[in-house]
């Protein structure tokens, strides 16, 4: 065809100027290219290797630390392990021949753009991943990061998030078992929207991305390819939006839940058919990633059609096909005998199915338009041999200052009327209030598997019908305590969700992480991240659970002003019985309240520094990864011998939070002494109170069991204090302090968000 730029074209004209720096590319990237080709790029290929080798897809600038993960894993860790890093998802194993594959990713850039429309195919784009490794997807979570929650464009981003996220996975019938809200205005004009999604299939269904055998198929199904979301994800993703908002404005993809959900079921009646070799989602970098990933992984080559790929559009040119990111399309690898059952089984979902090449033997991709190449290069070199950079990275001056500035010489209450009034603000304070206002929105309990869900420290979801066996997933960041020490905050991230997980009774076993950064090229950041990822690795070391994989987001700032770093991390963990899951907050009176672990006067980055003094400043709580794990051991012991009827783990805004929530559950009060804490732990009764110290935990126990209970902590030696019982008085009342009825406190929690964001 005229006009198109060939491979012959090129190696005839290999003085044509190419807009490589409009495309993400430098100048030593380009001669790369040119190197490994021997040739100029095609326009096709320059898109191609641009998506391709963009900082979103290529982890060019987090390669390097990012090893630390697979370095650091034991051969114990690995034991469980189905698939780790490197794959669509991780996969573990969860006994009696069921597997779970579980992931978290981000979506933020276009979340900022096109709020609805960003965090839709956030949660379509991650389900995709979870069923391409032949699971069904059972449960979604999601991670969200807004603006101060009065700015006035706050709500215009939360609205449409919150409406995107809910309107996706709702359609596609998938309970939305739990996640996080978060408001700072560090992250103004730069939310973050992260989305878990994860599956369950049994082992011998484990499907994986590679292009085998030569000769067998390429099928591209689904929805046809359309305009949307061309550089999207990708170009987008690798560029930091500037004070005025982003600069570059490709379409962000856009989703369509109903196609998702056919789409599904169809995949997963192919698996059943046993007529799929290899398998990808079509996400990030659209064709260019999934032609180049497949044959990379395969150690083969592939020859595509390009002219055969179904367009929305007819008007897109090649380049435009190869990097469009339109959802829900799959792309399979089919052997020739299978092809014909292959296709029936899409038409009989309705879902449109085009063979568009083949495998080869040559190690090169080679992709036509109407019989001209326009690509040929090797696979390899586009999906995995991309550049790595070393950036320089150095720990920045100003912290010094920063950890100087300690929360806990900041003035204090000290009467049980100012503890009181304090516990109210915390309580209706934007990052502490009831959530229900999100999560009302979103389907929690749709399938029938939802064992518990928000407001709980973690979700849980049954897997096997028969056994009741089952999986619980909590996700957790404290940006701020990340911004004050990187290493010690990614780990105080890691030792939340584990709590969490443990406190609903499962056995954490896995790990995902999201981790949100700003720009690579800043010295500062690259350390913040460096940090992060060696805390990360080394606290999976020591808690024995391994990173099956995740999501690098780099460019998270306005200008030159990066966010908190924020590295969400997910644990998953496994329980024989989701009937015997542990609640958070208790149902019944005359339970008595125990506080695990020790107390110390930890304020800095805590919610009573920031709430009441605008203060961000010091060392966060130290983490203490022994005792995590000790204190793990205790709630799932205590969880599945039946010893506990609530547990709620202490993060933000410490005990007076856990205890506000904890009643407000299912509406018990409770009276509450801190004497015994106090005097042994050498704080007073607001540090008891609002101190943010990690590994503890408050639990419920039946009078009958306190004697089994207590004996089990004193036998791992940890340390445990009596501190009150539940009643039917409709208070919580704090003796010697104060004491709230809990309506008034059920109105400070409930009432921020309506407030802030109901129509």
């Amino acid at each position: 065809m005229s006009g198109v730029d060939t491979v012959a074209v090129a190696a005839a004209t290999p003085d044509v100027e190419q807009p490589f720096t409009e495309l993400g590319l430098t100048e030593d990237e380009y001669g790369r290219i040119r190197e490994i080709l021997g040739r100029r790029p095609t326009s096709a290929e320059l898109a191609m290797y641009s998506v391709m080798w963009s900082e979103h897809c290529s982890y060019k600038s987090s390669k390097v630390h990012l090893r630390q993960f697979g370095e650091k894993t034991t051969d114990e860790m690995r034991a469980r392990l189905l698939v780790g890093i490197g794959e669509n998802a991780g996969v573990v194993d969860i006994g009696d021949g069921w597997a779970v594959t579980f992931k978290v990713e981000s979506h933020n850039h276009p979340s900022f753009v096109e709020p609805y429309q960003g965090a839709a195919t956030g949660v379509g784009g991650i389900v995709r991943d979870i069923l391409a490794m032949g699971a069904r997807p059972v449960a979604v979570m999601d991670q969200l990061r807004f603006g101060a929650i009065d700015h006035p464009d706050t709500a215009r981003v939360v609205h449409g998030v919150v409406a995107g996220v809910g309107g996706y996975g709702n359609c596609l019938g998938l309970p939305n078992i739990g996640g996080e809200v978060v408001f700072d205005p560090v992250y103004q004009g730069n939310p973050l929207v992260n989305a878990l999604c994860v599956g369950a299939l049994r082992h011998e269904d484990l499907h994986v991305s590679a292009a085998t055998g030569a000769g067998n198929l390429v099928v591209l199904f689904g929805a046809r390819t359309g305009g949307d979301g061309i550089g999207g994800v990708s170009v987008l993703a690798s560029e930091t939006f500037e004070e005025s908002g982003p600069s570059k404005r490709p379409s962000v993809q856009v989703g369509d839940p109903f196609a998702e959900k056919v789409l599904i079921e169809c995949c997963l009646e192919l698996y059943q058919a046993g007529v799929v070799v290899g398998i990808q989602d079509l996400g990030g970098a659209g064709l260019s990633c999934a032609t180049s990933e497949m044959a990379s992984n395969g150690g083969t080559g592939m020859r595509v059609r390009l002219d055969a790929v179904p367009l929305r559009d007819p008007s897109l040119a090649p380049e435009e096909i190869l990097m469009s990111e339109s959802q829900e399309r799959m792309m399979a690898v089919v052997r020739p005998q299978d092809a014909e059952r292959f296709l029936e089984i899409t038409r009989k979902w309705d879902v449109e199915a085009t063979v568009i090449g083949e495998v080869t033997d040559d190690d090169r991709l080679v992709v036509t338009w109407h019989g001209d190449v326009v690509v040929d290069a090797p696979p390899r070199s586009v999906a995995h041999e991309g550049p790595v950079y070393n950036r320089p990275f150095a720990r920045p001056a100003e912290l010094d200052v920063l950890q100087a500035d300690r929360a806990e010489s900041l003035p204090r209450p000290t009467t049980g009327e100012e503890l009181r009034a304090t516990l109210l603000r915390l309580a209706g304070s934007a990052n502490l209030a009831d959530r229900s206002w999100v999560t009302d929105q979103y389907d929690r309990y749709v399938l029938g598997n939802t064992a518990l869900a928000m407001p709980d420290d973690a979700g849980v979801v049954r897997v096997d019908e028969e056994t009741g066996r089952g999986v619980a997933l909590a996700t957790d960041c404290n940006g701020r305590y990340v911004r004050l020490d990187p290493y010690a905050g990614a780990q105080a991230a890691l030792a939340e969700a584990y709590r969490n997980v443990a406190t609903a009774g499962a056995t954490p076993i896995a790990v995902t992480d999201c981790l949100n950064f700003g720009s690579p090229e800043d010295p500062g950041v690259m350390w913040q991240f460096d940090e992060a990822v060696r805390g990360l690795a080394d606290g999976c070391r020591v808690l024995g659970v391994p990173v099956t994989g995740g999501n690098v987001s780099f460019y998270n700032q306005t200008g030159d002003t990066p966010i908190h770093p924020t590295p969400v991390v997910g644990v998953l963990g496994v329980m024989d019985d989701v009937t015997r899951r542990t609640p958070s907050g208790w149902g019944a009176e005359g339970l008595a309240l125990y506080l695990l672990g020790t107390t110390r006067e930890e304020l800095s980055g805590s919610e009573w520094a920031w709430v009441e003094h605008g203060h961000l400043g010091g060392r966060p709580p130290v983490v203490d990864l022994d005792a995590e794990r000790r204190l793990g051991e205790i709630l799932v012991n205590a969880s599945r011998d039946g010893l506990l009827d609530a547990a709620h783990d202490l993060s933000d805004g410490g005990l007076g939070q856990a205890l506000v929530e904890a009643s407000l559950r299912f509406g018990v009060g409770a009276r509450v002494w801190l004497d015994e804490v106090c005097e042994r732990d050498g704080v007073d009764p607001f540090v008891a109170l609002f101190a943010e110290s990690a590994a503890r935990v408050l639990v419920a126990v039946p009078r009958s069991e306190e004697v089994r209970f207590t004996d089990m902590c004193s036998a791992r030696r940890f340390p445990h204090a009596r501190i009150g019982v539940t009643d039917d008085s409709g208070v919580l009342e704090v003796q010697g302090q104060f004491e709230v009825p809990l309506e008034e406190l059920r109105a400070a929690w409930q009432s921020t968000l309506p407030a802030a964001f109901a129509d």
